[in-house]
């Protein structure tokens, strides 16, 4: 079937670990009519986690999507994992739909991954959808839930259907206000949130206030609701049972009837050329396609496989599209759409649709796909993910496999954005960063079981950063005479510190031609080179401005070299006076405990150098402890609350800021570093 723009609604489930994502997705599925019975994550059976790894551990690793075609609509539904070490994946299908509806556990509340993904939504400018799962389990507290939610985030959070009958079904109460609830009234919880919509648009408040509720037409509350979700003035909350289908079906029609196309939802942030002049992508089928990749998927019988989203225009198979400022175009041999593991070939793919493009090498992840020949360097406004801060460093196992080892991380990093690899020349290692210890071991594992590679690991490696916390001069006179022509540069450049987070400014305050301008560019590339190897500990250099403002130069034997080598000695010199500090990691932490084990996770938190910032209480007695820590406290942090907790606690942690390192642990890391030496 074809669909136009306004018949197309694209969501992703998000939320944390143990929300229900996944059943709920299934039972999603089996009521749109998209597959005959619902899978199982305990029998394997799922849709969605169709990878080994997801299989054995009963919970998602990747995003997964799949397509509901029902009469009307055309409902592109992605199931997104919950623990925060794959949070990478789950935003970058941010860039991929109009709604982010974020999954709550009825028996637990409000968790980490629903803050974190109410806010990353919310950020990005989607229409954000509350739902409620599990509201049968036993000691759910509803109307509490609902309480704290709108505490949490804001009274713009409203019920659109409240459980009945002792949640054996739910009663919609934004187009109904007669009926009996489980709890609180269906006629105030309609009152409440048709007030909330009209609210919004003036045309619609008067011809409320006028006339009352009964004046206006339902395509009128429809636009009017529309309009709220996209300016955040409404959030939706729906209650659902993923496991007994109850509230599924309701849900399905919300979304059909209530949730953003791609003609309503907020305008995706393109921005075109180096002064980011933002773009405006209309979804029109006829004019030409504008197109961003939101996912990278490396299949043993496929191959590549680049997953795109249609902003503008049509994409057609046998079409010539160019990616990002690139002059030499592809051809879309093979265009797919994507229902889980399966991949189904497609004629065409128009704006507002999730499509897939096979063996295109050159593809990359966020790159713009276009067919204009005029298009000048249009890219999507880049999603902020979580910086990877634990590393391992890794070396094949066995001899020869060392090609083999480089191009196996490049696909695994080209997946996960929030996987990187750093190679470090000095030490002549290859360094792998991921967003904890648990992270890394899958994507080692990954390594092992996808792609036959076996790595020996050493201890992980904190991202450290160095900085400079005074201004200094540095001067260096490059001079070698090897009996042909000669080498010679001299630099004088200053170094100030900027404020934490600023990186790196460059500036060029030279006068007289002292250094020919051509040179500039040799002496930057030098202090680069400190900034990316470190001048202190061996680990990179920011929030640092380096002005150059004088040198000498040889009119025969001045070249780029010589100022290269000029240009780093003399910003270490400068490094050295500048009272040079190394900075450390400081994760924001959240720990998940029973209330017994509340004073040895605190106490053991105390004695890792750690703020603690306060606790709050969850339903079935758990209390999550919230601090601020050194990331280099926290190595195999994951098996000691496991051992103090008995295996109930749980932790998640996001990068917080930088701050100077204790004294005893910068002396630790200069003196262990061994820096490169060049024969100058």
């Amino acid at each position: 079937m074809s669909y136009s723009p306004q018949q197309i609604r694209s969501v992703a489930l998000a939320g944390h670990a143990g929300a229900g994502k996944t059943t709920l997705f299934e039972a999603l599925l089996h009521a749109g009519g998209a597959i005959q019975t619902a899978g199982s994550i305990e029998r394997g059976s799922t849709v969605s986690d169709f990878d080994p790894q997801e299989k054995a551990r009963g919970h998602s690793i990747g995003t997964a999507l799949v397509t509901v075609d029902r009469p009307d609509c055309r409902l592109q539904l992605i199931d997104t994992p919950g623990y925060a070490e794959f949070r990478g994946p789950t935003l970058a299908v941010l860039a991929a739909v109009e709604t982010c509806a974020v999954v709550v556990n009825a028996a637990i509340g409000i968790e980490h991954g629903t803050r974190r993904m109410m806010h990353y939504a919310r950020e990005r400018g989607l229409a954000r959808l509350l739902v409620i799962n599990r509201i049968d389990a036993d000691g759910a507290d509803l109307p509490g839930l609902l309480s704290a939610l709108r505490e949490e985030f804001g009274a713009e959070c409203l019920p659109v259907n409240l459980p009945a009958d002792g949640g054996r079904r739910v009663l919609d109460c934004f187009f109904h206000a007669e009926g009996a609830t489980d709890f609180s009234s269906l006629a105030a919880a309609h009152a409440a949130i048709v007030d909330q919509v009209v609210e919004i648009n003036e045309k619609v408040m008067g011809r409320y206030l006028d006339a009352g509720e009964g004046a206006l037409a339902r395509e009128e509350l429809h636009d009017a609701f529309e309009q709220c979700l996209r300016e955040g003035h409404l959030v939706p909350i729906c209650f659902v049972s993923a496991r007994s289908g109850v509230g599924v079906r309701e849900l399905l029609d919300l979304a059909e009837h209530l949730l953003p196309n791609p003609t309503e939802a907020n305008p995706p942030p393109f921005l075109r050329g180096t002064e980011a002049q933002p773009v405006t992508a209309l979804p029109d089928p006829a004019r030409h396609v504008i197109a961003d990749v939101f996912k990278i998927i490396n299949d043993p019988f496929v191959g590549k496989l680049a997953v795109f989203r249609v902003y503008q225009g049509t994409v057609r198979r046998d079409a010539q599209l160019f990616i990002d400022d690139g002059k030499k175009p592809f051809k879309v041999g093979h265009l797919f759409r994507i229902r889980g593991k399966d991949y189904v070939e497609i004629e065409q793919a128009g704006p507002g649709e999730i499509a897939a493009v096979a063996k295109i090498e050159e593809i990359h992840f966020d790159a713009v796909l276009h067919d204009s020949h005029d298009e000048d360097a249009i890219r999507l406004k880049p999603l902020s993910f979580p910086q990877p801060m634990v590393g391992l460093a890794v070396e094949p196992a066995h001899r020869g496999q060392e090609q083999k080892l480089a191009q196996a991380l490049a696909r695994m990093a080209e997946e996960d954005p929030c996987f990187r690899i750093e190679h470090h020349k000095e030490l002549n290692e290859i360094v792998v960063r991921g967003l904890s210890d648990l992270h890394l071991k899958l994507m080692l594992e990954r390594l092992r079981e996808r792609y036959g590679v076996e790595v020996r690991t050493h201890p992980p490696r904190i991202a450290y950063r160095e900085t400079v916390s005074a201004a200094a001069e540095g001067h260096h006179r490059h001079k070698k005479q090897t009996g042909g022509a000669g080498q010679f540069g001299e630099v004088f450049l200053r170094v100030e510190p900027l404020p934490r987070g600023a990186g790196f400014e460059f500036v060029d305050a030279v006068r007289g031609g002292t250094i020919p301008h051509q040179f500039i560019p040799a002496v930057e590339k030098g202090v680069r080179q400190v900034l990316e190897h470190g001048a202190v500990a061996g680990y990179p250099l920011q929030d640092v401005r380096v002005t150059v403002f004088d040198g000498k130069f040889h009119p025969v034997d001045s070249k780029e070299i010589a100022f290269v080598s000029a240009g780093r000695k003399a910003f270490l010199d400068a490094v050295a006076k500048a009272r040079p500090l190394v900075l450390e990691p400081i994760v924001e932490l959240e720990v998940s405990a029973p209330e017994p084990h509340v004073g040895d996770v605190t106490g053991g938190l105390a004695a890792k150098r750690a703020r603690i910032l306060g606790t709050d209480t969850l339903r079935g007695g758990e209390t999550v402890i919230k601090a601020q820590v050194p990331l280099a406290e926290l190595a195999d942090y994951a098996t000691e609350l496991k051992s103090m907790t008995g295996g109930q606690g749980r932790y998640a942690m996001d990068l917080s800021h930088y701050e100077p390192a204790p004294l005893p642990v910068q002396k630790q890391l200069a003196a262990a570093w061994k820096p490169r030496t060049e024969d100058d």
